[in-house]
C-alpha cells in the first residue's frame, strides 16, 4: 500500500515507541513524504529531544531508519500539483502533502482532522490504517 505520510505521524514515532513506530517498521507500506520534512526534523530536534526519553544518538538512528523506509520527494517532482493542492487545502501547511498525494495518486496517512475537511484526497488516520491493514492481512 502506498501512502504519503505527514510530519505529525513521524514526529510522534520519534518522540516515543508506539503503534505508529510499529506500523512504520513492520507493515509492507510504500511511504512517501515531501523532502522538507527532513529540514523540519533538524529544526525541531531539540524540542523532540526535550519530549522524549531517547538520546540524541537514538534519535539520529531513528532518523536514518526513516530515510531508508520513506521515499523523500523533492518539491520539483510534485510542483505541478501545488496550485490544485492550494485550492483544496484547509491549511496552507498541508499543501505539499496534498500536492504529493495528487502526484502519486494515493492517500495521506495523517491524524490531522482538518485534512479530512477536503474531499479530494483520502486521509487515513493511524487507527484507520491499522484497520485497513488488518482487513488486508
Amino acid at each position: 500500500m502506498k501512502f504519503v505520510v505527514d510530519a505529525n505521524v513521524l514526529f510522534s514515532a520519534l518522540i516515543k515507541q508506539n503503534i505508529i513506530t510499529e506500523l512504520l517498521l513492520d507493515l509492507p507500506l510504500n511511504l512517501y513524504a515531501p523532502e522538507f520534512i527532513l529540514e523540519e526534523f533538524e529544526k525541531h530536534k531539540q524540542e523532540i529531544l526535550s519530549k522524549t526519553k531517547r538520546s540524541e544518538q537514538e534519535l539520529d538512528e531513528i532518523l536514518e531508519v526513516f530515510k531508508e523506509i520513506i521515499n523523500f520527494i523533492s518539491k520539483e517532482e510534485f510542483e505541478a500539483f501545488i496550485n490544485r493542492a492550494e485550492e483544496i487545502s484547509p491549511d496552507s501547511n498541508d499543501t505539499e502533502y496534498l500536492a504529493l498525494a495528487l502526484r502519486l495518486n494515493c492517500p495521506i496517512w495523517s491524524n490531522d482532522k482538518r485534512l479530512k475537511e477536503q474531499k479530494i484526497i483520502k486521509i487515513c488516520s493511524t487507527k484507520e490504517l491499522l484497520e485497513l491493514t488488518e482487513k488486508n492481512s
